[in-house]
């Protein structure tokens, strides 16, 4: 995420300008401003600059305002806040006017003023920057642009290179994005924040991709916590467990507070500090014992527990994090091949209730697809590898046979739906059952639950046999699938730019199911055979037939392959 450039600017000009005062005119040889700051009250209007030059003048274009279809920055003269009169002048004296609309808060924007080889500099700022006091509630519900004093517990740090970490109060939590020393320098060492301790910051508010955040802050004060721990998350199976949390603490005794009732406390023993030359005040230590109850539901769950300890002037605390998976087997969590092996070679009988198994489809066997009698018998594992000698003989420690399975919703498949393939990833619903030392599913009381991420094959399954057309890739991407597909449609539309060159060796197009739409795009995709487009090679056109494999991803609101991590498997049915 690192560097959203307009608001480190924003912050930085911010603590520069702070330190600073306000400068007066200055000229440069062929060029000089009448004054080098502007301001525009909050509630909107205009502020005027007169430039007095020599020569032709303009402003930089170099104030970034977005991106483009191809991820490149949209550079500009003005930021989208800004209106001007002029961009440009030429010798003489030209009043150059900014107008602004309201805002609650405060911006600012530096502007590079070109004059032959000199460079004139401009501030321009609107409303107040001062820091306004909130909580994190009222930063949540704040505008965008405007400074915030913020008091808080860290909770958890995300990055020390940046000084990223999260701050909380009683009201909610913000992310702080960014944690400047008074030089502006990321200098995470020199704040001593540790996870507990109560901090004082202020910086201003963005929002970014839903996350609220304020962005390099400076850092007012820190007060050290009472209480230190030496973990501050757990994790459980379904099953439960135990675990133990060391707090070590300067106040009176630790107190202790479970949020949910599947999260006991079992124990607690102390340990006196024990206090020397060097530590007059050492911290005790309490040594305090939990178990985790057995999960009976398909979902995961979370808790969290919190201690505290306090003295005569504060109070500090540290909440820890127990996470819990469902039950193995489920929707939500299915088996792994491994597991359901594991499972299957306890059973006697096939299970009363159904189950759900995830793997990669390693060999389908003779005649095994979907055909004429709606179901199809093949074999998964968790690498994709099929260790067996033949279709009967498989091992019976890696491979598990999905026998005689129906398709998606648990009916029979008809002639024209969408085939599998070796490769696919899937996920089986059904009864298991143990064969004659194989794990499987019972006959034809399984089915396909999910393939390459989708629920259905009305769009294709993403595999060379039926590939995804547009609609079923972005359902593919919407489902977090990570795997390398294959998409198919006709090119409606080459992005500016993007037919295949020898500079990069890479293209970039739309395509959809009729050539007309902008359903998809091919971003950045290689050439046939997995390789750079060379001077010589097929060019791409408007209504050329391809089939995409690779990675694909969603940037914003495109769905799209992959930058660099897909290619044109087929063009117009010509393949390497």
């Amino acid at each position: 995420m690192k560097l959203k450039t307009i608001f480190a600017a924003i912050a930085a000009s911010l603590f520069v300008f702070a330190a600073c005062e306000k400068e007066g005119p200055t000229s440069l040889d062929n060029i000089s401003l009448d004054k080098t700051y502007l301001s525009i009250p909050a509630a909107g209007g205009s502020a005027s600059v007169i430039i007095s030059a020599t020569d032709a003048w303009n402003l930089a274009k170099d104030i970034e305002i977005g991106k483009d279809s191809d991820k490149n920055p949209i550079l500009s003269e003005l930021p989208k806040w800004l209106t001007a009169n002029v961009i440009s002048g030429g010798e003489g004296e030209t009043t150059l006017t900014f107008t602004a609309e309201a805002i609650d808060g405060g911006r600012e924007q530096e502007f590079h003023i070109i004059c032959g080889d000199h460079t004139q500099y401009l501030l321009v700022r609107q409303g107040s920057l001062e820091a306004v006091k909130a909580s994190c509630a009222d930063v949540i519900a704040g505008a965008d642009g405007k400074t915030y004093t913020v008091t808080g517990t860290c909770t958890s740090i995300a990055n020390t290179s940046y000084g990223n970490w999260y701050l909380a109060d009683n009201s909610g939590e913000i992310y702080i994005y960014g944690t400047v020393d008074g030089t502006g320098k990321y200098n995470w060492s020199s704040f001593n924040i540790e996870v507990g301790d109560v901090v004082t910051v202020q910086g201003p508010k963005t929002t970014y991709n839903g996350t609220v955040e304020l962005v390099d802050v400076s850092v007012v004060k820190v007060v050290k916590s009472l209480i230190k721990l030496d973990n501050s998350s757990f994790g459980f199976a379904a099953d439960g467990g135990e675990f133990t949390v060391k707090a070590a603490y300067k106040g009176s005794g630790v107190f202790v507070k479970p949020s949910a009732d599947w999260v006991v406390m079992t124990g607690m023993d102390y340990v006196k500090g024990i206090a020397s030359k060097t530590e007059p005040n050492p911290a005790d230590t309490a040594l305090v014992s939990f178990k985790v109850l057995e999960s009976q539901q398909e979902e995961s769950r979370k808790a969290t527990i919190e201690f505290a300890s306090s003295s005569s002037s504060s109070t500090s605390s540290i909440v820890v994090a127990v996470s819990q998976t469902g039950l193995v087997g489920t929707a939500t969590n299915p088996f792994t091949v491994a597991q359901a092996i594991e499972f299957c070679q306890t059973l006697t009988a096939a299970t009363p209730n159904d189950l759900y198994v995830k793997g990669k489809i390693s060999r389908i066997i003779a005649n095994g697809e979907f055909g004429s009698y709606g179901n199809a018998t093949f074999y998964i594992s968790d690498d994709g590898e099929y260790k067996g000698t033949d279709d009967k003989n498989c091992d019976v420690a890696h491979d598990f046979e999905v026998y005689r399975a129906l398709y998606f919703g648990n009916q029979k498949w008809v002639a024209g739906q969408a085939q599998i393939a070796v490769g696919d990833e899937v996920v089986i619903c059904g009864q298991l059952t143990l064969y004659k030392g194989i794990s499987e599913t019972n006959q034809n009381k399984a089915w396909l639950y999910k393939v390459n991420g989708v629920s259905n094959g009305d769009n294709g399954l993403g595999n060379l046999v039926s590939p995804f057309n547009s609609a079923g890739a972005k359902a593919c991407i919407d489902a977090a699938f990570a795997g390398n597909v294959y998409v198919k449609g006709i090119i409606s539309e080459i992005i500016k730019n993007g037919a295949f060159s020898a500079q990069y060796g890479n293209a970039s197009f739309w395509i959809s199911d009729d050539g007309t739409a902008k359903e998809f795009e091919a971003y950045r995709v290689l050439y046939l055979g997995n390789r750079k487009w060379v001077e010589g090679d097929t060019q791409i056109a408007v209504g050329d037939n391809v089939i995409l494999h690779g990675a694909l991803t969603k940037y914003g609101d495109t769905y799209e392959t992959s930058g660099n991590k897909a290619y044109i498997y087929s063009l117009n049915g010509k393949t390497e």
